[in-house]
This record gives C-alpha cells, structure tokens and sequence, in this order.
C-alpha cells in the first residue's frame, strides 16, 4: 500500500475509485487487464489519501445533489479501508450534503456503515451493489480468496432488505467449465430472489479475457485446476468475451425468471436505476 495526491476523484458519471488496486485476489479480475495501464502492481494498492477534500470540493459547489458511486475499478472495502476510512470519510460527506450514494463490494466490511447508508437513504437514497459468482463458498475461497465467500455476502444483502436498503446484484463473470453450471446459476438467483434484490446486472454465461488478466487467470488455473488453460486456449484462443456453452440455455431463462419476480434485469436498466436520484420534496411547517 502506497499514498498517493489525487488531482481529480469524479468520473463523467459521478463513480470515484478511492482505491486503485486490491487485495482480493480474484482469479478473474478484469481490473489487472493492461490497458488500465497500472504502473505498480495491483496489490500494492494506491490510496488517495486527498479522496474526502476533493469530493467535499465538489458537493459544496454542486447546486443539485447526484448519486455518488464508488467501486467500479478497486472495491472500497478492502482491508485497507479497515485504518483509511476513505470510503468511510466520503460517505459522511454525501450524508452532509444529501447527496446518493452506491457502492460495489463483496466486502462484508459494508456492515460497519450499514447506519450511515440507512441515513443517506432516509434523505436521499443508497444502494448497496454486491458481486455473486460463486454459490459454492470452497470454490467461492479458491476464485476469490481474500474475500468473504458468497453465503456471507448474501447475509449482507439480507441485512441491508431488513433495513429497507435497495441493492443490486452483479450476477457476472461465469467461469467456462469451473461456474457455469446450471446448479450454480439457479443457487445464485435464489439467493438474489430470496433477499429482493432491485436489479441484476447479467452480461451472459461467460467471461471477459484481455491482455494482464488473461495472463494471471491462466497462471490460477494452472495452480488450482490443472489441464484447464489448454482447454480454454484451444476452445477460445485470444478472444476477450467468451461464452460458456450453457449460455443459449441459461440467459433466457435468466431473463423469464427476473420477469416473474420483477427483477430489473437489463444492465442499462440497472444503470438508470443506479444513476437516478429522485428529487425529496421538503414538507412545509405550519409552525
């Protein structure tokens, strides 16, 4: 871990990574691809120790509030977070400042703030987003080793339904022959329709392989599964979105059961949804 002076934190659509790196370890991890262009490595995480100051910058001149996302390259709840409190520091700010917020975790460390996402929602309104790949908690521990496995993340979202907290799923990436089974997909849902979720964002059976993540996936595959590269490399060569087998059968039937249950289930619905920030009417005293 290294600090570092932030010259600029908001993105185009108002996400902030105060964190750039992580310390999860997941195999498949499209941040580590090179065209992030990451001069150090992912593990030596960056902190942009100046991340609160210059959102508070930003809040104080804005004259409409906006929904304030983080998590979308580095999770900002990585043990880091546990002494920076950066993700921590900038939630007070969009409380303060009635601001929105959503954040992408599979952290259980969210639950130490779950209060103060209770009352940004009261005022304006907080989502919790949470990645579910694995419904298996051994192979869950391999994939995604420094992590909490996938029950405990679907206790989170139990926690935050229970407080009336919207959250979205990121039911993605299916790993080809390790995932994508049809037990595997069904136990996810489950647990997304189990704990209400408002969307699941789905982009297929399959995952994405580019130049730096392709190389460390195909290292952990021939760590933990042996045999398994040759046949990813065979089936797909270089290609970067590679589809399981089992996508023709398992995304439409993704599909028909969001509808029954009411799920948004379109990644630019779930986006929308994300992005949007009803306007709260203040009620007028009489006294």
């Amino acid at each position: 871990m290294h600090e570092v002076e932030a010259k600029a934190l908001l993105s185009r659509w108002n996400g902030m990574n105060l964190y750039r790196g992580c310390t999860h370890g997941c195999i498949y991890c499209d941040s580590r691809s090179r065209c992030y262009q990451f001069t150090h490595s992912f593990e030596d995480v960056a902190v942009k120790r100046n991340g609160p100051e210059l959102l508070e910058s930003i809040l104080r001149r804005r004259r409409r509030p906006v929904m304030i996302s983080t998590g979308s390259m580095s999770d900002p709840y990585q043990p880091c977070e546990e002494n920076q409190r950066l993700t921590r520091r900038c939630l007070e700010l969009i409380e303060q400042y009635g601001f929105g917020a959503t954040v992408i975790t599979k952290s259980d460390r969210v639950l130490e703030d779950l209060e103060l996402f209770e009352r940004i929602h009261r005022r304006a309104k907080s989502v919790l987003q949470m990645t579910l790949t694995v419904a298996d908690d051994g192979l869950s521990r391999i994939v995604e080793p420094n992590v909490c496995p996938t029950s405990r993340r679907y206790e989170v979202l139990k926690a935050f339904q229970k407080r009336g907290i919207p959250t979205v799923v990121w039911m993605t990436p299916f790993l080809p022959f390790l995932t994508d089974a049809e037990e595997n997909f069904t136990r996810l849902l489950d647990y997304c329709i189990d704990a209400g979720v408002r969307g699941i964002v789905f982009y297929g059976i399959g995952m994405t392989l580019r130049e730096g993540d392709r190389e460390y996936y195909y290292q952990a595959l021939d760590r933990h599964f042996p045999g398994l590269r040759q046949i990813y490399q065979a089936k797909y060569g270089n290609a970067y979105h590679i589809l399981s087998d089992q996508d023709r059968v398992l995304s439409p039937r993704f599909h028909q059961i969001c509808e029954r249950y009411g799920i948004l289930h379109d990644p630019e619905q779930c986006f929308a949804y994300l992005r949007s920030l009803p306007e709260r009417q203040e009620q007028l005293s009489l006294f």
